[in-house]
């Protein structure tokens, strides 16, 4: 298939720049899987769509602030995005200028605080680098990085919590499993008081989740890895609830990719813990997912293939364009989708 099967004409002002005023207040876009029409309807009625047995599963990455601002050793500025711990203090990046920062330069930050050595030069331009750095590593990046909000983002995020989903655990994320933004702790309350199960796994957004596909047809591009992990905790309940008859609902593409990583031929879930470069994309059988909770995705993203493997290419860039005519907000802090 091509690309550009995948895009929609988008006005830039539907792109939020800002997160809704509460987490719970955006809209939501009901595209059932049996066929029937769509429904405009808000995220505070999720609940109504869902009974109980069914099993939401959630990403609880944290983001962390992995965009570093430095200098160049040689003059200059530089920019470091943090993308996946290698062991010890080497880290996977992505480098701008990347034609100025070869194997052997340094990066300064925080006058001395940290030092980034560049190591060697992969796939895509990625950088390999090692950090030297003063005290705890955490508390470094915490003083010096900033949260990596995505590029079509161009306001300054008052909260910076906001970015980060309310169950938000285990830190590794270079962008937030937006998906998961929307609900709050009551939300969740009212879910589980209905016996709806929520089971959390993790996996740390990298670049195999934003990169854009460069290809013509997107059978030619790949995935970078991305780390993740599920207990066998975690996969007993979820199988259990499967094999109960309730239905498995990924809250976001990273959550969906965690358990068709997992999950075998017979739907069945275990323990695992280890790297995916898991590409979803129209014509694939899904394994054990039976819905998808989301927000709207970019023109000819892997995450938009993702979706449409699930619900139909052709219906789900209906349902967008539908979704651009009633003016609901897309992206990262925009509106939300309910495939199921």
């Amino acid at each position: 298939m091509k690309t550009t099967d995948f895009s929609y004409d988008l006005p830039q002002e539907l792109i939020a720049q800002t997160p809704c005023e509460t987490r719970d207040g955006s809209r939501m876009l009901h595209l059932p899987l049996d066929g029937s029409p769509v429904e405009h309807t808000m995220f505070a009625r999720l609940a109504d769509y869902l009974r109980e047995g069914d099993c939401l599963v959630f990403n609880d990455s944290r983001v962390i602030p992995a965009r570093l601002l430095g200098s160049r050793a040689s003059g200059g500025s530089a920019e470091l995005l943090l993308l996946k711990p290698l062991g010890g203090d080497d880290w996977e990046v992505l480098a701008r200028p990347g034609r100025r920062l070869m194997p052997g330069a340094t990066v300064s930050f925080g006058d001395g605080a940290m030092v980034a050595t560049v190591l060697s030069v992969g796939e895509n331009g990625l950088r390999t680098v090692r950090f030297s750095y003063r005290g705890d590593w955490m508390e470094q990046l915490e003083i010096l990085g900033k949260t990596p909000l995505p590029p079509y983002i161009k306001e300054e995020l008052a909260d910076k919590e906001r970015y980060q989903t309310v169950y938000s655990k285990h830190s590794g994320s270079a962008a937030a499993p937006t998906a998961g933004l929307h609900f709050t702790p009551e939300v969740l309350d009212k879910l589980r008081a209905k016996g709806v199960q929520t089971e959390f796994v993790t996996l740390h957004v990298g670049l195999g989740t934003f990169r854009p596909v460069q290809a013509d047809t997107i059978e030619e591009h790949h995935m970078h890895s991305e780390t993740f992990s599920i207990s066998a905790e975690t996969a007993v309940r979820i199988n259990a609830a499967k094999a109960a008859g309730g239905r498995v609902i990924a809250v976001g593409t990273t959550s969906c990719r965690v358990l068709e990583s997992v999950a075998d031929e017979n739907g069945l879930l275990r323990e695992m813990h280890g790297e995916t470069d898991i590409f979803i994309y129209p014509g694939y059988r899904f394994k054990i997912l039976d819905g998808l909770f989301t927000n709207f995705h970019l023109p000819e993203s892997t995450l938009l293939m993702l979706v449409s493997a699930l619900a139909g290419r052709d219906r789900v860039l209906a349902a967008y364009n539908e979704a651009v005519a009633e003016r609901y907000r897309f992206f990262s802090f925009g509106d939300c989708m309910l495939i199921l």
